[in-house]
């Protein structure tokens, strides 16, 4: 069975997306301010590989940094309805800059939704 990370072209397009995605983040005044590196290249990175992890790529996260845990790891920032509007914004761009099916986007947006949604550990 093929798995989504190789359906959507692998490593290239997840660090086209990845790309994209920090690009808009470096510019968003939400968003920037909770990245204490200025390159972001560090949590770029990070999210390259939980990504191509989650959809069916290489266990390098999880090698490298363990299991995901991902709302213990995100619990230290304050994350309320306008952060989790700026991400989405910044990743629904970066998802449909990316040369792939309709139905990949979809897919990978649907995930993304869910993702940031249950992130969200602050009150409006």
């Amino acid at each position: 069975m093929t798995t989504f990370y190789e359906r959507v072209g692998g490593s290239d397009t997840f660090a086209d997306l990845v790309s994209q995605f920090y690009a808009r983040v470096s510019m968003d005044p939400i968003l920037n301010p909770m990245y204490p590196d200025p390159d972001m290249k560090a949590a770029a990175q990070r999210l390259q590989m939980f990504l191509e992890q989650y959809w069916g790529g290489p266990s390098t996260y999880s090698e490298q940094r363990g299991h995901p845990r991902l709302r213990a790891r995100h619990g230290i920032f304050h994350i309320a309805s306008p952060q989790r509007d700026a991400w989405l914004s910044c990743m629904k761009a970066a998802i449909e800059g990316l040369t792939i099916e309709q139905e990949l986007k979809d897919e990978l947006w649907d995930y993304m939704q869910m993702a940031a949604h249950s992130l969200v550990n602050q009150p409006d």
